[in-house]
């Protein structure tokens, strides 16, 4: 299937991308979601967004139950929002929930991806009995929606991470040379694994530059794809988002 993204560009591109790497987004979300996430699942995304990949095929694939909503701030008027027990939404849809006092009583997982994630939000979550887990993931649409994980501590003081690889996934932090950073020193993220796009369609010059060779792994054909994104690795193991690299202010050089 095709999911068209414009990144950061403003050019829509179209994202190729293959079975497999759906089922590898399945059997990683197999591991980590249990049958009470998925009796009710928020699906709220447009299927022209990379998120619905998750709403729609993980849910009905593991046996859950999809509740369909135009968007996620509908919760309030939705018939079946006692029902809902897994929202996959943005950081701001859920702080707008929790203004309102709308988070349906029955939720015990929340994923949050797609922008800043305070830590507030996430501690405001846990005040809620149910809820049990507060996931950050991160990843573009050119990794089949998810890349990273981090599970959000209750208690927790500092600001959530984007956690680690998820399963079938490796995550390098590379300079411009393509050589790795020491831990703790930023460089931009390079994202490998079963979940990789086939390309962008019909544009073999920018797949060539964004999907290059790994030059790490010994498998054939295997390829790393370059974010843009800035991040860093922390000494016990998480990876820290720093932003763009086309997004840098320097101050003072």
């Amino acid at each position: 299937y095709v999911l068209y993204t414009s990144g950061s560009t403003g050019l829509p591109k179209g994202v190729a991308i293959e079975h497999h790497s759906a089922v590898a987004l399945i059997d990683w979300a197999r591991s980590v979601f249990i049958w009470e996430d998925l009796r009710g699942v928020l699906t709220s995304t447009s299927i022209c967004f990379d998120l619905s990949v998750c709403e729609l095929f993980v849910t009905l694939s593991l046996g859950g139950k999809i509740i369909l909503a135009e968007n996620a701030l509908q919760i309030p008027t939705l018939p079946a929002a006692q029902e809902i027990t897994l929202i996959n939404t943005v950081p701001s849809a859920i702080a707008a929930l929790l203004r309102i006092n709308a988070m349906p009583p029955h939720v015990c997982t929340v994923n949050l991806a797609g922008e800043p994630f305070p830590n507030e939000i996430a501690q405001q979550l846990y005040q809620h009995s149910t809820i049990r887990r507060v996931f950050n993931l991160y990843g573009p649409s050119e990794d089949t929606t998810y890349s990273t994980v981090a599970l959000v501590e209750r208690g927790a003081t500092s600001a959530p991470t984007i956690g680690r690889p998820i399963h079938n996934t490796v995550a390098y932090i590379l300079d411009r040379h393509l050589q790795p950073v020491p831990i703790g020193i930023s460089g931009e993220l390079h994202i490998g694994g079963a979940g990789l796009a086939r390309g962008y369609l019909n544009q073999p010059d920018l797949t060539q530059a964004k999907f290059i060779p790994n030059p790490f792994s010994h498998e054939p054909g295997a390829r790393l794809y370059k974010t843009g994104d800035l991040a860093r690795y922390l000494p016990d193991g998480n990876i820290e988002f720093l932003g763009r690299l086309d997004h840098q202010v320097k101050i003072r050089g």
